[in-house]
């Protein structure tokens, strides 16, 4: 268990999965991502989340966001792990839209930034966001990722931001009374 000043990021449970399929779902929230809403049913979906859990992987790690009273409102994580590279994409999505624009994503941002310098050796840290999408921006610049390029991937525009360790550091000494 991890915890920010608002959330919690704890490991990925299999009771999540019946909010991470509402959420893969969720029209608004596909869009955000750039994907396709996913046509099949819980049913179906429910192994492939299932096997997901069981068998971890040494280029990603998840976690579920909750609030500090333990409701889960979204996921987040860091995946193409390069550890000859130093470097890592983060990603992140608050599901439940009652908590949008109240400040649970940017805490869980740099609640999962804290852990990644503190628990790796990981150098730098990359992530992409729709451009259109300058509520994630935003947030990212607020926690102190800079855009650094922009790319295009099956047709959508996408906008190239990044933060490095010593930036990250040096961000912490400035915010010390």
């Amino acid at each position: 268990m991890i915890t920010g000043a608002m959330v919690k990021l704890r490991k990925k449970m299999l009771s999540d999965a019946f909010n991470d399929y509402s959420w893969q779902t969720d029209p608004k929230l596909a869009e955000l991502d750039a994907l396709t809403v996913p046509t099949i049913t819980f049913r179906q979906y429910l192994p492939d989340h299932t096997a997901e859990l069981l068998y971890s992987s040494a280029t990603k790690r998840q976690f579920g966001i909750e609030t500090l009273n333990g409701k889960h409102i979204g996921n987040c994580g860091y995946y193409a792990v390069d550890e000859a590279k130093g470097e890592a994409e983060l990603g992140i999505m608050i599901g439940d839209h009652d908590y949008w624009n109240k400040g649970y994503g940017n805490d869980a941002v740099d609640t999962l930034i804290k852990h990644i310098f503190a628990q790796t050796k990981l150098n730098r840290i990359h992530l992409k966001t729709l451009v259109w999408n300058t509520r994630a921006q935003k947030c990212f610049q607020k926690c102190g990722f800079t855009p650094c390029g922009r790319a295009v991937r099956d047709g959508y525009d996408f906008a190239l931001m990044e933060l490095y360790r010593n930036q990250w550091e040096e961000r912490q000494k400035e915010q010390v009374p």
